[in-house]
């Protein structure tokens, strides 16, 4: 899904996983800077939307997600994960109910998956899925920001900012009237500064909430039976996640940052010691300089001076060991 704000003047287009919008607009520093002073908006409309209605969609959504939804108020934003049935993150879901349609946004390219796996689990429950990505876009407006969203528009709002499902053909003139325009370039970097993981970014194969410090989040330990639960409460109660997610300061005179996927080992044994975890995002920030998050194994001394590649990283905690 191509977006029609790449045809403006100085955009960029982002590649991988975010193909088909903007990286940025020409100034990465600006934007950033916009974004966290309240101002601007992050065209999102690669994103896959989706659409469950019925009036027993939340009952039946709380049965199959991590998240506790059955009494959730219209307009209250939350987060909830799909879990296979050892517990590994399969799909990441950013929800809100409208008081008759309960909207969400995901990863892009995978709704069709998420949908296949929804309608397999309909059974008798009064409930349609519907794909409504090719109708809606989101846009991104971040706390603080006093644009409003349009009558009648689904808002998302939330303590990092308000995400707004607006009708596809009205994209351009809303960010026409709403801009700055800030690249998911600068989206992503403000993201990792607040240590917030991504499907996909930092997650793989056999990622499990506890690793990314989801619990809590997007994973309610006081509800009932959903697939992957069980692997959910003996990690919580019985036992320690095999990696954690840490936040990288990186050493600021390099010129390349360490890619997804750079190997992280510790600074004492050089860049051909072992490797403890790998990469998962790096960003330049506007006050920080260059950043990462990354996935190390657990034992990992959480004051230990570390190397991303040949990049001296230096640490903090986000999920604890």
């Amino acid at each position: 899904m191509k977006s029609p704000l790449l045809s403006l003047p100085g955009a960029v287009p982002a590649e991988g996983r975010d193909e088909g919008v903007a990286a940025h607009y020409g100034d990465l520093f600006r934007e950033q800077r916009a974004l966290a002073a309240g101002s601007g908006l992050v065209d999102l409309s690669h994103r896959g939307v989706v659409a469950v209605t019925g009036s027993d969609r939340l009952a039946w959504l709380h049965l199959l997600i991590t998240q506790h939804v059955t009494e959730l108020a219209p307009g209250q934003a939350t987060e909830a994960l799909i879990l296979s049935a050892n517990g590994h993150i399969e799909h990441a879901l950013y929800l809100v109910d409208d008081g008759e349609t309960v909207w969400m946004h995901v990863e892009p390219g995978t709704q069709g998956d998420l949908i296949a796996y929804l309608e397999s689990m309909k059974f008798f429950y009064r409930v349609e899925v519907a794909d409504r990505t090719d109708d809606f876009a989101v846009v991104y407006l971040p706390a603080g920001s006093i644009a409003e969203a349009p009558d009648g528009a689904v808002v998302r709002e939330t303590p990092h900012g308000r995400d707004v499902f607006l009708p596809r053909a009205g994209l351009e003139t809303y960010a026409a009237e709403h801009g700055p325009l800030a690249g998911v370039l600068a989206y992503e970097a403000l993201r990792v500064e607040a240590h917030r993981p991504r499907l996909g970014f930092e997650t793989d194969h056999r990622t499990i909430p506890h690793e990314l410090g989801l619990i809590g989040v997007a994973v309610h330990l006081q509800k009932g039976c959903y697939r992957g639960q069980e692997t959910v409460a003996r990690v919580h109660n019985l036992g320690k996640p095999p990696r954690r997610l840490v936040f990288l300061h990186l050493d600021g005179s390099e010129v390349h940052l360490p890619g997804p996927g750079t190997p992280v080992r510790l600074a004492s044994d050089g860049p051909e010691g072992r490797q403890l975890g790998f990469v998962t995002t790096s960003a330049r920030h506007h006050e920080l300089g260059p950043i990462a998050l990354a996935l190390v194994k657990r034992n990992v001394a959480v004051d230990a001076q570390l190397l991303a590649g040949d990049t001296a990283a230096a640490q903090e905690t986000v999920v604890e060991p």
